[in-house]
């Protein structure tokens, strides 16, 4: 069973796990090793903690495990959106981008709008969001594409 809570302060290893793992075992299907060995990194934990607490952002357990997180700028941004790659294709990234779309439209905001990897496109495409502009961007000495994609919520 999937549910969804908010992020706390004690998650900031969770996610951190999550993120890099998602990297390097489902992102690296689109990206060559360089590439993630660039993205897959965490230099400053506190640094990744204050930035999770600084917005909204939630955990999507299931059952008691928790295997997702996502969170939600001010401005619409939807920063980060990550599932375990253990967890894949079992709905966890949809019940994130729903909380996320109706905290967005309960905060008013008219679009949320992120900046998909290769991997992520095709989830953001099937959930409504349009290809802005695609761009290439530098990590570490590496270049990435990624796309600027964005959802209406009117």
């Amino acid at each position: 069973m999937l549910t969804v809570r908010p992020y706390v302060p004690a998650d900031a290893d969770l996610t951190i796990d999550i993120f890099l793992r998602a990297i390097r075992e489902v992102a690296s299907r689109d990206y060559d090793q360089a590439q993630v060995d660039a993205w897959a990194k965490v230099e400053d934990r506190e640094a990744w903690a204050k930035r999770r607490s600084s917005r909204l952002a939630w955990i999507v357990q299931y059952g008691s495990t928790a295997i997702g997180f996502a969170d939600l700028v001010p401005d619409g941004l939807l920063d980060m959106m990550f599932v375990h790659p253990d967890y894949q294709g079992i709905g966890a990234a949809s019940l994130l981008l729903t909380t996320i779309e109706s905290e967005a439209r309960k905060q008013g905001l008219g679009r949320i709008f992120t900046e998909a990897s290769l991997t992520a496109r095709p989830f953001f495409e099937r959930r409504g969001f349009a290809v802005l502009t695609s761009q290439s961007v530098e990590k570490r000495g590496q270049t990435l594409e990624n796309f600027r994609m964005e959802k209406s919520l009117r």
